[in-house]
């Protein structure tokens, strides 16, 4: 047994607004209570900032081609970079008040840069300029930090879990139909002892615990979000120990692949290098698995992930990314207009298709060509109506170094260098690091 210290972790929200990695300037959210209508015959300039390469380059040309041709007198100089590079020069912009008019944005900087008062607040254009029609309050509720809209989401992802129906076929398991935790780790037990019988290197899947999207969803099925609307954890030791402690029966009994042979094969992992018949993921991660099984392998199974209260809103619609404004640009009217254009047009779905994931928006969907495997995604989401709730609050700043601190920690677990004691006590004493700096 193990003596867990119940407790939950009281911070300042004010803490939460401040980052040691990024100097950002303070200013007016540049919202007004009323959203003027964009003249078309005001001639206008705006800078658009991406990250990508090339391929998602040639996209927004097309898209832009074709903004264009409605609103001719508003030109689009738009630029790229790499993930890494494109943050940090938008770190440099903000702390020099300079950033882009209009900005690819990702969910995880959407509270640091819209608490420093960095993004316009979309709400006077919604339903206006930014048609709202096509996108369900699910949606646009995902951009909203405080009680400002600064992003709109382009396109969404939803955790589930992945399948090789190859593998199956080959073990003679049929695909899992669905239960609790308890039924997925029989489940991966049976793969695990078939490819054992047949003298083959499979197992069932990997140990879910290492993954923090994994406790979100068991935490939200109690009907509590990792963090509250402040900032603060929802969460105690006690309910962190008992899911970690959840994995040590397919950990000890070897259903999941183990930690040494994760390393050996790592950049890849267990699902893509077909040595795990399951993986629980985001659902826009089964191009990546595809490519890098090889040609052999030529489909995906997708089916929603166990259960762990009956009927509970556990899953959600998380954007792959979304299109936000500086609280700056000179035009907030004309960058309005690009951004529903950018999210809502069909023209943006043709030029984009799944390249950005699903697309959030009905008419943004209806002009995008979809593969065999993005009709499978949405076929997914659909099916999973019924569990999905409202998304949880936009991740505190330093969520990233919380999540990779879950995964390390988690790899420790696998190799038994840590009690779930210790894993607890290392997970608290980050989060207070975080949550304080």
């Amino acid at each position: 047994m193990f003596n867990i210290r119940k407790r939950r972790v009281a911070v300042a929200a004010a803490a939460l607004t401040a980052s040691a990695a990024l100097v950002l300037t303070g200013c007016s959210g540049g919202g007004s209570d009323a959203a003027a209508e964009y003249d078309p015959d005001e001639k206008v300039t705006l800078n658009l900032a991406f990250w990508g390469n090339d391929v998602r380059a040639a996209m927004y040309e097309e898209a832009i081609a074709a903004f264009n041709e409605e609103y001719p007198n508003i030109t689009v100089n738009s630029s790229f970079l790499g993930f890494p590079e494109f943050w940090e020069k938008r770190q440099t912009e903000a702390a020099g008040g300079g950033l882009p008019d209009v900005m690819q944005f990702d969910y995880s900087y959407l509270r640091q840069y819209s608490e420093n008062g960095l993004l316009l607040d979309l709400s006077p254009y919604l339903g206006d300029i930014i048609d709202t029609k096509p996108l369900s309050q699910n949606i646009l509720d995902i951009g909203v930090v405080g009680d400002e809209t600064t992003g709109i989401p382009t396109s969404t992802n939803a955790w589930g879990m992945y399948t090789n129906p190859k593998l199956l076929e080959q073990l003679g398991i049929e695909e899992f139909e669905g239960g609790d935790w308890a039924d997925y780790d029989s489940w991966m037990q049976e793969i695990t002892d078939a490819a054992a019988a047949q003298g083959v290197t499979i197992w069932g899947g990997t140990d879910y615990t290492g993954r923090i999207q994994n406790f979100e969803i068991q935490q939200r099925a109690k009907g509590e979000d990792l963090f509250t609307d402040e900032g603060e954890p929802n969460f105690t030791e006690e309910d962190l120990a008992e899911f970690w402690e959840s994995g040590s029966g397919i950990r000890e009994a070897g259903t999941v692949i183990d930690q040494q042979r994760l390393e050996e094969i790592y950049p890849l992992s267990a699902f893509d290098s077909a040595l795990t018949a399951s993986e629980l993921t985001w659902d826009n991660f089964g191009a990546g698995y595809l490519g890098n099984l090889g040609a052999e392998y030529t489909e995906l199974g997708l089916v929603a992930p166990p259960v762990t209260e009956e009927g509970a809103k556990d899953l959600y619609l998380k954007p792959s990314m979304l299109h936000s404004i500086s609280s700056k640009t000179d035009h907030p009217e004309a960058a309005a207009t690009l951004v529903n254009f950018l999210v809502n047009s069909p023209e943006a779905g043709a030029a984009f298709g799944t390249n950005r994931g699903l697309p959030a928006s009905e008419t943004m969907l209806e002009g995008a060509e979809l593969d065999p495997l993005g009709e499978q995604i949405r076929e997914y989401e659909e099916s999973i109506s019924d569990r999905l709730g409202d998304a949880p609050p936009v991740p505190i700043v330093g969520y990233g170094s919380l999540e990779e601190k879950f995964r390390l920690i988690g790899q420790e677990l696998a190799y038994g260098t840590l009690t779930v004691d210790e894993a607890v006590d290392q997970f608290f004493g980050e989060l207070d690091v975080v949550l304080n700096q």
